[in-house]
């Protein structure tokens, strides 16, 4: 014993902590973080409803106290803590958390706001009629059990299972290295996709899609544009959008307009997004929001938004989108166990290992029902023997001294077995009569038409898929309800544009280069003979060369005295009061040291019916289409292309229905119909406009209406 006691035994500490880290890893994945492919259950889920099972714990029955339930669970099956026991059970009870409630709850079980729920021992619980499905026929011998963790007792490993949980409960998880997050969906819709499954095996993703159309989370909602869904049902892994549902409420005469929402984004806490809204409004993050109220009540959600008065609803809609919980993502990951080890599935491959436990537990139900109907059969045959010579067996049964001997000339009389004889000896008076000897005459023919049946079942495969497809359909007439999230056809990003609003701003532009834009609404009117305020700082020897006013959303074309065209939106611009001098063109657009912006044109729209009129120093005309500059470049692209030692001045839109009209250094002018010149494409030259002499150079071009002057 000493010298047992006193063995070296040397280990490499590296492969020590290698092989117990992957022996914990693995313990992890399988057996606590990952759902099971085929009854889409974690192993906690399953041993509650298991342990809420055998309890009588079921939808048609008394409510029993939580506490009840977490001590059988923890005690019997569960060797955890009772705190992740009763979360697990919270959880399946809240139906802003589930798409289709496990577990009928009677009490605070949590809510939307992140509120806890109330402690165990004040809480009531049942299983619901539909988590009743996951565990029918567990008593026909239609799954592997396996000893609990002391070895007293057994559990299932996997449940039977009659609904795709997987996909319609979905399933979230942690493991060591991996992570699984599969997302809800529509009962009705995931019945259809495995009935056309079933029904042609070939069947691709992009056809299945159209049974399935995506997630259908428990709290409603948009799913914004459909390619992070086909990415998830094609791969495994997918990004979905999900906003809020909202609409506006239009006040009354003197009251504010409301943004009014309705329903939620997966797993937003309401209490914490509207602390958020109110930070922002409080930082001036969001300056178009008066108030913000939870008139939310057991009708549903209803978080009402009041707008100041004047304010665009679309842009303080779209800044909450981009600042708050009301845009959220999902990252799907459609991780699950398969034949115990981890694997990343398509949708495809979902659907089908759920058909193929459903075909191992309709064949497995079968030979257990087959089996039951043969025992039965061997009785009733006995007792149609037994019936047949009833006044002999009776006569046996009175002559023999013993139970056992009377059963022993049973089987020697009639070649009966042990149990046709004990049934016999155990046969009740009243089967004597004329009507109790027709009832076993049918039962005797309907258990042979059962066996038959049966023994068709387990030969044909196509009669299993049929019977699978019938209890699915009987499951989606039972439970189906309605898709509770929408689902956009197309992204729709956010933009800065969106977020800023579209109003009118004066943009100033000096001879030396600087820009800034301002409202128009500080602006005021002044009658006859007013002063006037100052529009803006210059410095000395500047002035403001140009002034125009335009909308936020509006694009100013730049065009350089090298030819080339820039683009800028108004809101791009930046904003200065009435006294600043503004900032630095050159700074803005991506011009080089020794280029000029030398004409600026504000767009609010690119149309086809609208030209640009360009004019070099030199008098050389051009004339394209507005529509050739509306795609940007924040490079810049070619305007014109100039001869060596021109350069462009001027740059203007027309309508094709106008005169040009050119003035030189000179002194010289010329005015003609626009119709004269013809189109030219982007990179052209262009023709000649005015004729100079040497020392001559154009020094202005306008656009004129048809008899102006």
């Amino acid at each position: 014993m000493d010298s047992f006691l006193a063995e070296n035994i040397p280990i490499n500490i590296e492969d020590e902590m290698k092989n117990s880290y992957m022996d914990y890893a693995m313990s992890v994945i399988i057996s606590r973080a990952l759902p099971d492919v085929r009854d889409g259950l974690k192993p906690v889920h399953r041993r509650v409803l298991y342990a809420m099972n055998e309890m009588g714990n079921v939808w048609n029955k008394a409510y029993k106290k939580s506490a009840r339930i977490v001590g059988d669970v923890i005690g019997k099956y569960h060797p955890h803590g009772d705190a992740a026991s009763y979360e697990t059970i919270v959880r399946m009870a809240q139906n802003f958390s589930m798409r289709y409630i496990l577990i009928d709850g009677q009490g605070n079980f949590g809510s939307v706001d992140g509120d806890p729920p109330a402690a165990m021992r004040y809480t009531e619980i049942r299983m619901t009629q539909f988590a009743s499905e996951l565990l029918t026929d567990i008593e026909k011998e239609t799954v592997d059990f396996m000893p609990n963790y002391d070895g007293s007792l057994e559990e299932p490993a996997v449940l039977p299972s009659q609904v795709p949980l997987l996909l319609i409960n979905g399933s979230s998880g942690i493991a060591v290295g991996m992570a699984s997050n599969i997302p809800p969906h529509n009962l009705g819709e995931i019945i259809d996709g495995i009935i056309a499954l079933i029904e042609n095996q070939d069947i691709g993703v992009e056809e299945l899609i159209k049974y399935i159309s995506g997630p259908d989370f428990p709290t409603g909602g948009f799913i914004n544009g459909r390619d992070g869904i086909r990415s998830a049902y094609e791969t495994g892994k997918g990004i979905v959008h999900i906003r809020a549902k909202t609409h506006i409420e239009e006040g009354k005469k003197g009251e504010k307009e409301k943004i009014v929402i309705t329903e939620l984004p997966y797993q937003v806490n309401k209490a914490r997004l509207i602390e958020k809204i109110d930070e922002l409004v409080r930082d001036k993050k969001i300056d178009g929001i008066a108030a913000v109220r939870d008139e939310s009540d057991r009708e549903g959600m209803r978080i009402v938004i009041e707008l100041k008065k004047d304010e665009m609803m679309e842009v303080v809609l779209n800044q909450l989108f981009q600042h708050t919980q009301m845009q959220t993502s999902f990252g799907i990951n459609m991780l699950a166990i398969v034949n115990n080890q981890p694997k990343v599935l398509n949708l495809k491959s979902t659907l089908s290992y759920f058909i193929a436990h459903r075909q191992t537990i309709v064949k497995r139900r079968t030979l257990f029902e087959l089996k039951k109907a043969e025992e039965r059969l061997h009785i009733i045959k006995g007792y149609i023997i037994a019936l047949l010579y009833i006044d002999e067996v009776i006569n046996i049964i009175k002559a023999s001294n013993t139970p056992k001997d009377a059963r022993n000339s049973l089987q020697e009389k009639y070649d009966l077995s042990e149990i046709q004889a004990q049934a016999i000896l155990e046969l009740r008076l009243q089967k004597l009569t004329s009507l109790e000897r027709e009832k076993v005459d049918e039962e005797c023919k309907s258990l042979e038409a059962s066996i038959y049946e049966y023994g068709k079942i387990l030969e044909s495969e196509e009669r299993v898929l049929n019977i699978i497809k019938d209890e699915l359909k009987g499951l989606k007439e039972k439970y189906n309800d309605k898709r509770r999230t929408e689902i956009v056809d197309k992204h729709q990003d956010i933009s800065i544009e969106d977020l800023i609003a579209d109003e009118e701003m004066v943009v100033s532009v000096t001879t030396t280069g600087y820009i800034k834009r301002t409202s128009l609404s500080i602006y005021r009117s002044q009658k006859r003979g007013g002063k006037g305020v100052s529009g803006m700082s210059t410095k000395k020897d500047d002035f403001v060369e140009n002034l125009f006013i335009a909308g936020t959303h509006n694009y100013i074309l730049f065009f350089s005295d090298m030819g080339k065209v820039y683009w800028l939106k108004v809101y791009e611009v930046p904003e200065g009061g009435r006294l600043s001098k503004g900032k630095a063109m050159i700074n803005l657009l991506n011009i080089s040291q020794d280029e000029k912006v030398t004409a600026m044109l504000p767009i609010k729209e690119f149309s086809s019916d609208l030209n640009i009129i360009m004019t070099t120093k030199n008098g050389i005309i051009k004339k394209t289409s507005l529509m050739a500059f509306s795609r940007p470049r924040s490079s810049g692209i070619i305007a014109i292309s100039l001869d060596k030692g021109d350069r462009l001045i001027s740059a203007n839109l027309s309508n094709n229905n106008q005169d040009v009209f050119i003035c030189t250094s000179s002194g010289k002018a010329i005015r003609f119909d626009e119709k004269q010149i013809r189109e030219i494409g982007r990179a052209g030259r262009g023709v000649k406009g005015i004729k100079l002499s040497n020392d001559d150079h154009v020094v202005g071009v306008d656009i004129l209406e048809e008899n102006s002057f």
